[in-house]
């Protein structure tokens, strides 16, 4: 009986046939694991640098224009009519504008409130349109899905409440010119 087993063992190590299917089984699946990655890692960095576009032309609009206060919501506009790449942009933006002490530059803190859809309000944030000659800071939070939440690598923050979405979250800052 043994000696039969053995021979039968030898024999099924000498076939080659089926030694495709275990190279392929092997590689396929790290392989579809970094291609969806970097997939996803080029969406995401796509959706940053339409989110940075949009943010820009939307705080030279403020730098430019005197003495209007800028509106929330017509920030949010400004920016999400650039960042057509973020989907439910104007659902998913959120946006803090604070001043900051030139004193003491006490800045708020390091990371904004971004909204989540897991929860029916929104975040706290400050939204102050600050005075004349005052530097505002002004931070954007917008949370995206993942396109492949199950696997994969993605180097931006994660949502703290929603592990299948990150957030892209971009800052810089103004002085409120005179009027």
């Amino acid at each position: 009986m043994i000696q039969k087993f053995s021979k039968l063992l030898r024999h099924f190590r000498r076939r080659e046939d089926g030694s495709a299917s275990v190279e392929f089984a092997l590689l396929f699946t790290p392989f579809m694991v970094l291609m969806a990655s970097s997939y996803e890692v080029s969406l995401a960095n796509i959706r940053h640098v339409y989110l940075e576009r949009g943010v820009d032309l939307a705080v030279r609009e403020i730098r430019l224009s005197t003495g209007s206060a800028p509106n929330k919501e017509e920030i949010r506009s400004g920016v999400c009519s650039i960042a057509r790449v973020i989907p439910n942009c104007k659902e998913v933006l959120e946006i803090e504008l604070v001043p900051v002490n030139m004193d003491t530059w006490n800045l708020p803190n390091s990371v904004p409130e971004c909204i989540d859809k897991n929860k029916d309000f929104n975040p706290l944030t400050q939204y102050s349109n600050g005075a004349q000659n005052e530097l505002m800071l002004i931070r954007f939070c917008a949370v995206a899905q993942k396109t492949f939440p199950t696997f994969g690598f993605l180097s931006f923050p994660r949502h703290p409440a929603d592990p299948s979405a990150y957030r892209l979250i971009t800052t810089t800052a103004f002085v409120n010119e005179p009027t």
